[in-house]
């Protein structure tokens, strides 16, 4: 079964790099707009028996990303690929996963269904917000981690005295891991949030006087959480405090914030692409991660080594 990868406009390079990492070209595909909008797709080579890997984060614009690949899911479908697999190394509107109030949606999983009803046979990701998304699915989910390539980046900085901060109570589980391997201690910031997007810090709990502080989640999104802990956690004592985190959203004033704040650098991952080099701000990259992964699902190997 011949190994086909095809990149949608979402993260062009990050699908590139991915390539080069396996040591193939990507599929030559046309993705493009008629006048009014709509989606048009054209895969140039055969995929007839092919497994297909699809390389496209749901990032924004999120709703024109995620129909581009379900475009595409459908043309490779049409064309008699054996297999498709979504490489979607960040997944858009995965924070709608549970009613929180009455009649509100669950965004994340309606996006499920549609990928599925689409023909894709099984998703790729990387550190969903939630981990219960995968059971949204029903079709196999391979959830990998950026913690081996942040925990890389931290070990060689070799920061003195260094505890691992989660800005709040449901990502205590991440940093603890990331405490683990790090050697680091734990640190827990208690808050409350009075609107959308918006925190108001309470309490630090954990002593992080004359510390280098690494706030670690899962993404950054308009930075104003973000910020607050840090300034919390500087002002409660702490050396420097770095932030690390998956998934650089960096939506509405978030590199404003950064670079205002008390933060020393913010670690992200390119499973969303900036096309410009962000002040503060150090992109790191998963395409190895995810090229082994792909690899290993072509083979039908275990993937259990990834997770670290």
């Amino acid at each position: 079964m011949k190994l086909k990868l095809i990149a949608g406009n979402a993260n062009p390079k990050l699908a590139e790099e991915i390539a080069k990492k396996m040591g193939i070209e990507l599929s030559p595909a046309t993705i493009g707009r008629f006048s009014d909008g709509e989606i048009q797709v054209k895969i140039a080579d055969s995929v007839r028996g092919a497994d297909c890997y699809v390389i496209q984060p749901t990032c924004a614009p999120v709703n024109e990303n995620i129909m581009e690949l379900l475009v595409i899911a459908d043309a490779l479908k049409r064309a008699s690929a054996r297999r498709i697999t979504a490489v979607i190394p960040y997944y858009g509107y995965a924070r709608q996963d549970r009613k929180a109030e009455p009649r509100v949606p669950i965004t994340s999983k309606l996006v499920a269904n549609l990928i599925t009803a689409s023909g894709i046979d099984r998703v790729l990701t990387v550190d969903l917000h939630a981990r219960q998304i995968q059971g949204f699915f029903d079709i196999p989910v391979d959830h990998l981690y950026a913690r081996p390539v942040l925990f890389q980046y931290f070990k060689d900085l070799n920061l003195d005295n260094p505890i691992v901060v989660s800005p709040d109570a449901g990502g205590v589980e991440r940093a603890r891991a990331f405490a683990k391997l790090l050697n680091a201690d734990l640190a827990i910031v208690d808050k409350r949030r009075p609107r959308p997007n918006e925190a108001a810090i309470m309490n630090i709990i954990g002593d992080v006087k004359g510390r280098n502080a690494i706030i670690l989640d899962d993404m950054i999104d308009t930075g104003g959480t973000l910020t607050k802990v840090a300034d919390a956690i500087k002002n409660a004592g702490a050396i420097k405090v770095y932030a690390a985190a998956s998934h650089g959203v960096l939506s509405g004033q978030a590199i404003e914030k950064i670079q205002k704040s008390s933060l020393e650098e913010v670690v992200i991952t390119n499973s969303i692409i900036h096309d410009t080099e962000l002040p503060k701000i150090k992109v790191l990259s998963i395409a190895s991660l995810l090229a082994e992964a792909i690899t290993k699902i072509y083979n039908d190997e275990s993937l259990n080594t990834l997770f670290v």
